[in-house]
Order: C-alpha cells, then sequence, then structure tokens
C-alpha cells in the first residue's frame, strides 16, 4: 500500500478544495487542480469516457506471457496492437483485475492496453530459482522497463495505485523518456527508507497494522498459509474500501493470484524493506539513492484521491503537489476507497485519456 512517510506528511492540513464527485467525472468533467486537459497545441479536448457499472466485466480475454529481465511476465492485453499503449499497475492484495473494467473502455478509445501481473502474483514467475525474492521499489520498476522492452514499447502512458503508483512514480521519476503521461493514484508515494524509520502520529501509524504485522515472525507465517493469506487479504479489502460493495466472486477471482510460489516472500520482504528491516540487492542502490532524494516528476500528469481510503491525506494533494512539475491536474473522488480503479473504473479511464491530452 501508499508510502506511510507521504501519508502522515499531511496530517494536520486542512481539507483544501471541496471532493470531485464521482457523477460529475462519469459525465466527462473536467474537475481538476490545476492544469485542465485542452489537448498540446491546440488539439482537441479528451473524448469523453462512456460509463460502465463496476463489476460489469469479471475477465480478460486470455493472459499472455513474455520474458523479461529475471522474470516470464503474466500479462492481460486489450485494444489495437499498435495503438498508444497503455500500461496499468495493480497494487496489494490486488491483481489485474483491478482494472477489468477500464481495460475494455481504453480499448475502445484505441488505445493499447497492457496490464501485468507484478512480480510474485497471478501467473509471473522468476527465471531462475536463484534470483533473490526481492521486492524493493526499484526492482519493480524495473521490471516494468524490462517488460516495454521486451514488448517493443519505446514510451507509455503508465497507469497504477499502491505498489503501481509507487512503480509509475519511479519510472516518471528516473526514465521520463519512456513515459508518454502519468495517472498516479495517492499521488507521489516513492519511498524513502530511512524517513521510514521515524515514528508517525498515532492515528496514522494504526492505518498500517499489517506493514508491522508483516514484520514478525507470526505475519510471515499468516502469509504462507494459505487460509490466513485468504482472509487476511479480505480484510484488507473490507478495511480499505469500506464503500465497495464487492461480492465473493469478485474477491476470489483476484485471491487466485496470491496462490503464485513467491507471493508471501514478495509481500513480506516489500513490507520489510521499505521499514528497514530487510536488505535490498547492491545493483539497485544507485537508484535507490537517486529515490531518496525525491526526484521531481515532469512528465504530464494527473493525480486521484479516493475520499474513502484511509491513507489518503488530507489537504487534496497538497502534501505532494511540489514534487509535480510538468503539466498537471488534481481529482478527488468522493465515496471511492483504495481500489480506485476496480470501484470506480469510468472515473479512472477518463483521467488516462485527459492525461494524454494535457
Amino acid at each position: 500500500m501508499i508510502n506511510r512517510r507521504t501519508f502522515s506528511k499531511a496530517v494536520g492540513l486542512g481539507t483544501g478544495a471541496a471532493a470531485v464527485s464521482l457523477a460529475g467525472l462519469q459525465a466527462g468533467a473536467a474537475a481538476a487542480t490545476g492544469a485542465a486537459g485542452h489537448g498540446r497545441g491546440g488539439a482537441k479536448a479528451a473524448p469523453t469516457v462512456p460509463a460502465v457499472t463496476p463489476g460489469t466485466h469479471t475477465s480478460f480475454d486470455r493472459i499472455k506471457q513474455v520474458r523479461a529481465g529475471v522474470l516470464d511476465v503474466g500479462y492481460a492485453e486489450a485494444g489495437r496492437a499498435h495503438g498508444p499503449v497503455v500500461i496499468c499497475l495493480h497494487g496489494w492484495p490486488y491483481d489485474i483485475h483491478s482494472f477489468v473494467d477500464v481495460a475494455p473502455l481504453l480499448a475502445a478509445q484505441g488505445y493499447r492496453v497492457i496490464v501485468p501481473f507484478l512480480r510474485g502474483h497471478g501467473t509471473t514467475r522468476f527465471l531462475s530459482a536463484r534470483t533473490f525474492r526481492n521486492a524493493q521499489q526499484s526492482a519493480i520498476a524495473l521490471d516494468i522497463i524490462a517488460l516495454m522492452d521486451a514488448l517493443k514499447i519505446d514510451h507509455a502512458l503508465l497507469a497504477g495505485f499502491d505498489w503501481g503508483t509507487r512503480t509509475a512514480d519511479i519510472i516518471a521519476a528516473l526514465w521520463p523518456e519512456r513515459v508518454k503521461g502519468l495517472v498516479s493514484v495517492s499521488g507521489y508515494i516513492i519511498t524513502d527508507v530511512e524517513a521510514q524509520k521515524q515514528p508517525i502520529p498515532p492515528k496514522a501509524e494504526y492505518a498500517w497494522w499489517y506493514q508491522y504485522y508483516f514484520a514478525t515472525e507470526r505475519g510471515r507465517l499468516a502469509m504462507e498459509n494459505k487460509a490466513d493469506r485468504h482472509d487476511l487479504c479480505r480484510l484488507v479489502w473490507d478495511i480499505v474500501s469500506p464503500t465497495w460493495d464487492f461480492d465473493d466472486a469478485t474477491f476470489e477471482r483476484t485471491a487466485a493470484a496470491f496462490e503464485n510460489p513467491d507471493y508471501a516472500a514478495i509481500v513480506i520482504h516489500n513490507y520489510r524493506w521499505r521499514l528497514g528491516l530487510a536488505d535490498g540487492e547492491a545493483r539497485y542502490e544507485r537508484y535507490e539513492r537517486k529515490l531518496a532524494a525525491r526526484p521531481v516528476i515532469g512528465v504530464p500528469t494527473i493525480t486521484l484521491d479516493a475520499e474513502r481510503d484511509p491513507f489518503t491525506a488530507p489537504g487534496d494533494g497538497a502534501s505532494y503537489r511540489d514534487r509535480f512539475t510538468g503539466k498537471y491536474a488534481h481529482r478527488t473522488l468522493t465515496g471511492i476507497g483504495h481500489n480506485l480503479p476496480q470501484e470506480a473504473p469510468t472515473a479512472f479511464a477518463q483521467a488516462v485519456v485527459d492525461v494524454d491530452h494535457l
């Protein structure tokens, strides 16, 4: 989930501008703070994405596989083979089904949509049993660069939430030439491990209970046990998306991705690494040094906040606004929780189309 330091930084800020209503976004309203999307160089305004009821789609046509870097990556694909590319990146405890309604909406707008399983999820596998099951942030970002190279994608629109936001933010910051535009749920959540070692206000710490659980041997064993892992992830869904009325089948479709043999190792390493409790790898250190300096992101960006997500900081995006130096817009979705693209697919897809026209 999102960076606890970024969350805590905004504690005490005012509520800021009024939240954007989901209904307005689904109607194509250009509700934003900052730049409005009128197209580059006088180009036509972004088209309106037709509204879809969340849960309309339940599956992708098929899952493809490609060798990329240290992985054999499983991914869904939709849309025109030669259309402009959108890469959608999921978080934890989620999978590609977070974009099961978003992908066809974007495909209908002419995009080629790529939705990969992150390392340790679904059908993505390590090529070698000897590869360290590393989940530090730069390793995951480089997975996506390797995927783009393997698919011969020079640059793409990147759109993500949770781990996916962090991954997209990193690529936009360190390899901006590969990013046409960015949709970033929760804004700027690149991790500074040293900063993460400092305590934050108790109310903010409370939301991170699972992070501390994973720092214990009990937490690790829970993630390795199928029944405990299933129930823990379901509990997180319930807590962080309090208004989302999903059914058991929706959760079970995603839970299948947790059966990856490396799932527990990747999840535990990710959260322990962020707290400075697990080492990364030396080959990624140069990237981590750059990320610790909080590099700015200059590509066109739309940030999205989910009003009912317990990790959404107050301030209507004010806590991270200075990290985005290019064309920019911000939206807050009322009544929406942490799994924003699956809870509000039309608004998410509209943000992707709009950022392509900033």
